[in-house]
């Protein structure tokens, strides 16, 4: 049987965490409907969708109590029945940390990301004693998420590849200096397939080419929650060597969605979730502190949508979703 790390080998999907109108209450059954109709892509013959990771930053982790956390892993488990691996999000600080691994066990999860602790900027000594901690709390595997108030010198990653079930680290921080010495460090010190490094930026695609130069080769993809025929064209574009449409989709989609995606705050997920509504699916809004995208944001997204598909028809590549 294939290791965990030997599945994910394709995109990781971030699913939105919808919610009630007034914002009182998780709409799992809409949740298990986002779930599957992106796992209905799955094609035996060909890679693409390679790991859920459900309640992270693109589904609202920080929003969840712990019940409603529990509930969403819960589902997306049952949903995925194994069909591709389940991630859970855990943060806050060590104590925190572990309640929620906890509930992530008891879900039947396969691993875990860990995302930064909360609010504190700590050593890299102590980074490195909150991230043990957390790995000593769980047999579960687990993901390092470097960003926001967390930056790692490329020896303390090292130091945690020494836990066993650390098995990846993923930048969301942007600096490729900094993740090329990353891998490096690791690289030197525990061979080349130590651990799994993840490109986590938001709209990851727009810096992929870039972070696979470096030997990160796996990212996380919003767009596949919301324009699924786009982001596994690209995903595509980018395995096969197909330096046209990859560029095509950078000019025409990929830069102009950063670049809407840059005029609000918190557009990195309420800017995903309007688009999982273009799509179809009624996801419900965000939660404070987070707030909706402005109206004529979310019409030049539509219209982003349909430019990127566009580009496939172009290039005779996607399909309908």
């Amino acid at each position: 049987m294939s290791t965990l790390t030997d599945r994910l080998d394709g995109l990781l999907f971030f699913p939105v965490t919808p919610f009630s109108a007034d914002r009182a209450r998780v709409d799992l059954d809409a949740f298990a409907a986002h779930l599957e109709s992106r796992l209905a892509l799955l094609d035996p013959e060909r890679p693409g969708l390679s790991a859920v990771f459900a309640a992270c930053g693109t589904g609202e982790f920080w929003a969840l109590d712990q019940r409603e956390y529990a509930a969403v892993l819960r589902v997306a488990v049952q949903v995925t029945a194994g069909r591709v691996p389940v991630f859970g999000g855990v943060g806050y600080g060590s104590a925190l940390a572990a309640s929620f691994t906890a509930a992530a066990e008891q879900a039947g999860v396969d691993g875990l990301l860990v995302l930064p602790p909360y609010l504190v900027a700590g050593s890299q000594q102590g980074l490195l004693e909150h991230y043990r901690t957390i790995a000593a709390s769980t047999s579960l595997d687990l993901i390092v998420y470097q960003r926001d108030n967390v930056t790692f010198a490329p020896e303390t990653v090292a130091d945690l590849a020494e836990v066993p079930n650390i098995i990846g680290f993923k930048d969301g921080r942007g600096d490729l200096d900094l993740m090329q010495r990353i891998v490096s460090a690791v690289r030197l010190r525990h061979g080349a397939d130590r651990l799994l490094f993840l490109n986590g930026l938001p709209t990851a695609e727009l810096t992929q080419l870039a972070y696979r130069g470096i030997g990160v080769p796996l990212y996380s993809s919003a767009v596949f929650c919301f324009a699924p025929d786009i982001a596994l064209a690209f995903y595509h574009a980018l395995r096969d060597g197909d330096g046209a449409l990859a560029d095509a989709l950078i000019d025409r989609f990929y830069k102009p969605l950063v670049e809407l995606r840059n005029k609000g705050a918190g557009y990195a997920v309420s800017l995903v979730k309007s688009g999982v509504r273009l799509d179809g699916l009624d996801a419900g809004p965000v939660r404070a502190p987070l707030t909706e995208p402005e109206p004529e944001h979310v019409a030049q997204l539509e219209k982003l949508i349909a430019e990127g598909r566009a580009v496939l028809a172009g290039h005779q590549a996607g399909g309908a979703v």
